[in-house]
């Protein structure tokens, strides 16, 4: 009998790479975010708050990363996930940390999930996109939002 398994997870550099990118995008867009990358087990890599950027966003952030680090679908697609299904609709949003809107996006390195990565702070839209730029830095695999 096998007692434990190996998990590949993001490396604190490429965390760091990941939400200085993500911070890098947000300049760009004249946005302020807090951006945050965790592990598969929803474990804090590395996180970056901007100055000015929403206080209430920090949560938010590292909880579109966890969602995203653990289900290994971009937070966006949640209502695609569950469709007419109203049970699951109201089950997972009231989930303490489960996050079911866009900003969140499971990192992927040669197709294994090892992480996740959450920005807050701006428009859904804006909030994806700097998350992209933080996989694009750290070559993760690419999937469409």
């Amino acid at each position: 009998m096998q007692l434990s398994v190996s998990q590949p997870i993001i490396t604190a550099e490429a965390a760091h790479v990941a939400v200085s990118a993500a911070v890098d995008a947000a300049q760009r867009l004249g946005v302020r975010i807090n951006v945050a990358v965790c592990d598969t087990a929803g474990n804090l890599a590395a996180f970056l708050r901007m100055p000015g950027a929403f206080p209430q966003s920090i949560r938010i952030a590292i909880d579109k990363a966890h969602t995203a680090g653990g289900f290994g679908f971009p937070t966006a697609d949640w209502m695609k996930v569950v469709g007419d299904n109203e049970g699951m609709k109201l089950g997972f949003s009231a989930q303490p940390g489960l996050i079911v809107f866009g900003g969140g996006l499971p990192i992927r390195s040669r197709g294994v999930l090892i992480g996740g990565i959450g920005v807050s702070g701006a428009s859904e839209e804006q909030d994806s996109e700097c998350a992209r730029a933080g996989l694009d830095a750290i070559g993760a695999d690419t999937e469409e939002e």
